[in-house]
């Protein structure tokens, strides 16, 4: 049973305490932390989804993250998600985003590192991931207009013009 801090819209931790699967009280939310990964060389991380997964099983995507447990704030979660999907840790977040989805009760907090690693370093998470890549800058930018999760593209959109990724 996996158990998650309850928040208010405003991002409030609140003394409620929610079970995943079970329906979430109108007025209160759960949070999720995704952070997109760049090599400190440019290039950039794509993680592929276990072919078991419910939402875009075997597909690319851009990011790693999930839902923070109980006890975790949106920084503890992103450093324990990243670790546990990639095998990979960072020093900092650059949070370029926040997303509230009223439909699934969920805080969603969208980061950006950097790590410096030795890129076959890379571990899976078994029934999570089943594959990585490392884009250069280049072949990401063609990521993102062909093949991209169409709400990762919307989630991280301010960031990606930021950066020039997109006009």
């Amino acid at each position: 049973m996996e158990l998650w801090d309850a928040y208010t819209r405003d991002g409030e931790k609140t003394d409620a305490v929610l079970i995943r699967g079970e329906p979430i009280p109108d007025g209160l939310y759960h949070i999720c932390s995704h952070t997109l990964v760049h090599h400190r060389d440019g290039s950039i991380l794509l993680m592929k989804r276990a072919s078991t997964k419910d939402g875009y099983p075997g597909r690319y995507e851009a990011s790693a993250g999930g839902a923070a447990q109980q006890g975790d704030d949106r920084l503890s979660c992103i450093r324990r998600e990243l670790f546990e999907e990639t095998g990979l840790r960072a020093e900092e977040f650059f949070e370029v985003n926040r997303v509230v989805y009223e439909e699934y009760h969920q805080i969603t907090y969208f980061f950006v590192c950097v790590v410096d690693c030795d890129k076959d370093s890379v571990t899976l998470q078994a029934g999570e991931t089943e594959g990585y890549l490392w884009l250069s800058e280049e072949d990401f930018i063609d990521f993102i207009e062909n093949r991209m999760i169409d709400t990762h593209k919307k989630s991280y959109e301010p960031y990606f013009r930021k950066m020039k990724y997109i006009k």
